[in-house]
């Protein structure tokens, strides 16, 4: 798995391209040479375009490949704006995406009528990997002041030559299993090959549905979009405090309640049949040593 660094810029003045360039160099230097760039490096270094250029611009390097050949990487970013009016930011960034060949996926917003200045909406944005360099540069000059961004890049290529790998084998076997469906010599025979032609394409139908996904995931970018009004308070980031002594004592103490709770909540469950089980074969104890008593005094 592969990180792109994230940024943080409070100032718009100043191209978003001369931002990365500036944010980029330090990591750029401590990576080795075959490290993947990140996509804002990428868009001041090979796309040449203005961050605040048409979406033709944009489609215009649509040939551009963020990842080495043969890699297949999933890109997502979170990126928080601050826009005098949070529809028109919205709007303005869906006509980006949407003429990138782009669509938005989700959208939450949220508003108050006696304080709009502090509306706030956030929206999941798909744009094609080939223009998300270019995308996400207009995002970040485009809609209002950067408050933050973070970048990701999550390695899939050997998921993906899984995946690959057995979608043709089930197909392979499949075509095996119908050539012996052919020649099946008895009633019994066909029935079995045809319940593992069944499994074999239940399993293919699995993969091929992970496929896509993967396909879809690799091809496009996902870029979570928060815009804040002029007074709205950004959310803050919950730091996850380091594990130590007090933490391991508190994990420690929860599970052993959560084990003792289901340990009783088992019992409780098992109780009435153990019970009726018990009677059972109490019952049957006692008509067997009753008879056992009978044969006895007779014999005598």
């Amino acid at each position: 798995m592969a990180a792109l660094a994230g940024c943080t810029s409070s100032n718009s003045s100043g191209s978003a391209f001369s931002e990365a360039a500036a944010s980029s160099a330090p990591a750029a230097a401590a990576e080795p040479a075959n490290a993947i760039p990140s996509p804002s490096a990428s868009a001041a270094a090979g796309f040449g375009a203005d961050a605040a250029g048409s979406g033709g611009s944009a489609q215009s390097h649509s040939a551009a490949r963020l990842a080495p050949t043969g890699q297949e990487l999933i890109y997502t970013a979170q990126l928080t704006v601050r826009a005098h009016s949070v529809p028109g930011a919205v709007t303005r960034a869906t006509s980006i995406v949407t003429d990138a060949g782009g669509y938005v996926s989700t959208e939450d917003a949220s508003s108050d009528p006696n304080h709009p200045d502090r509306a706030t909406a956030t929206i999941a944005l798909k744009i094609p990997v080939a223009v998300y360099a270019v995308i996400l540069s207009q995002l970040t000059s485009g809609l209002g002041t950067q408050l933050s961004l973070q970048q990701q890049a999550q390695d899939v290529t050997q998921q993906v030559a899984d995946v690959n790998s057995r979608v043709a084998s089930d197909q392979a076997a499949i075509v095996q299993l119908r050539a012996l469906l052919r020649h099946a010599g008895s009633v019994s025979d066909l029935l079995s090959v045809q319940d593992q032609i069944n499994s074999e394409e239940s399993d293919l139908e699995a993969m091929q549905a992970q496929q896509s996904a993967l396909n879809h995931e690799t091809s496009f970018a996902t870029v979570t979009l928060t815009v804040l009004g002029p007074k709205a308070a950004p959310k803050p980031v919950k730091q996850k405090a380091p594990p130590g002594f007090t933490g391991g004592i508190s994990g420690g103490w929860h599970a052993f309640r959560t084990s003792v709770s289901w340990f009783f909540a088992i019992i409780g469950a098992i109780a009435p049949f153990a019970a009726v089980v018990a009677l059972l074969g109490g019952l049957a104890w006692w008509i067997r040593r009753r008879f056992t008593r009978r044969r006895s005094a007779s014999a005598g």
